[in-house]
């Protein structure tokens, strides 16, 4: 009979073939997270909030060609963000990385904002700079999380402003079953409100008026009798990256699988006001169930998404 194996956490560089770099603004509040494939990814996706600000995502679309994606980008700025990956390109032209197109290497880079203008200054976004500096703080493979990279501007709780968010920020978990291992990056940059789903208690999100505790994001909606312009600084994106051999179909239905987290932690989600996106890679080849490890993956999501909360404090 086989003994069942419990994750156990280890570190996202432990995952060999993934590097992961952090670039910010302190003052404007902005900034950018590159996760870098050494040998590329088998790259799937899925894409489930209504206002997505995203680069070349139809890479890791099945039907598109099975080419390996050289690397993810996760910014701030919304869709002015997407000229961050503009300098990881450059980052890994110059190191000769990229799909050879006879003429020239293309890197192969795929890439989603959060919309934090509405934190910090609004005329300062991620740029080709920052998108450099990320790749070269991925050398050391060494990142903060909490109010670091593309998640120094995230804030969640955001139904009624910013006056009543709370801050939020970047997380990072990975864990090893066996061979096996999966790691979650996420920003978290949500309409709704985060909730621990192992017991229930909220531990950020949208503040009652008078600063006494929190209010209930789900509810408001509730009672809201005409409609009105949630567009105001959501999105939570990120990506799942594992050393498991799975195909790009394959890593689309783990990415869809670990959406579960965003349901379990985040209330509500997946709106028309959020521009939720996850992406899966594959950097390795060992064998596991594409069941277990899309189980995993939901697993090691939702913990990246509280430890993005808790890394952050709360104080916008």
């Amino acid at each position: 009979m086989e003994h069942a194996q419990e994750p156990r956490e280890i570190p996202a560089s432990r995952l060999e073939g993934m590097r992961i770099g952090n670039a910010q603004d302190e003052e404007a509040k902005t900034g950018v997270t590159v996760l870098l494939f050494d040998q590329g990814a088998r790259t799937g996706v899925d894409v489930s909030g209504g206002g997505p600000a995203s680069r070349e995502t139809p890479l890791a679309d099945p039907l598109t060609a099975d080419n390996p994606v050289n690397a993810i980008v996760l910014s701030g700025g919304s869709a002015y963000g997407l000229a961050a990956g503009d300098g990881v390109m450059r980052y890994l032209e110059e190191r000769g990385i990229g799909f050879d197109t006879g003429y020239a290497r293309v890197p192969l880079v795929c890439q989603s904002c959060i919309y934090d203008l509405g934190f910090g200054r609004p005329d300062v976004r991620p740029d080709a700079k920052m998108g450099y500096e990320a790749c070269l703080d991925a050398e050391h493979n060494c990142p903060s999380m909490g109010s670091a990279g593309a998640g120094i501007g995230a804030t969640v709780g955001k139904l009624y402003g910013m006056e009543r968010a709370m801050k939020s920020g970047l997380g990072i978990h990975a864990v090893e079953v066996g061979a096996l291992k999966m790691a979650a990056v996420v920003v978290v940059n949500a309409l709704g409100d985060i909730v621990d789903p192992s017991t229930g208690q909220k531990i950020a999100g949208l503040r009652e008026a008078d600063g006494s505790g929190f209010a209930d994001t789900c509810r408001e909606l509730y009672r809201l009798s005409r409609k009105r312009d949630l567009f105001n600084s959501n999105t939570t994106i990120g990506a799942v990256v594992t050393n498991g051999a799975f195909s790009k179909a394959e890593m689309g239905k783990i990415a869809s699988m670990a959406r579960c987290a965003y349901a379990r932690c985040i209330y509500p989600v997946g709106t028309m006001a959020d521009g939720d996106t996850i992406y899966a890679a594959s950097i390795g080849d060992v064998e596991a169930d594409i069941n277990m490890a899309g189980a995993l993956a939901a697993e090691v999501m939702g913990q990246a998404i509280l430890k993005a909360v808790r890394a952050a404090g709360q104080e916008v």
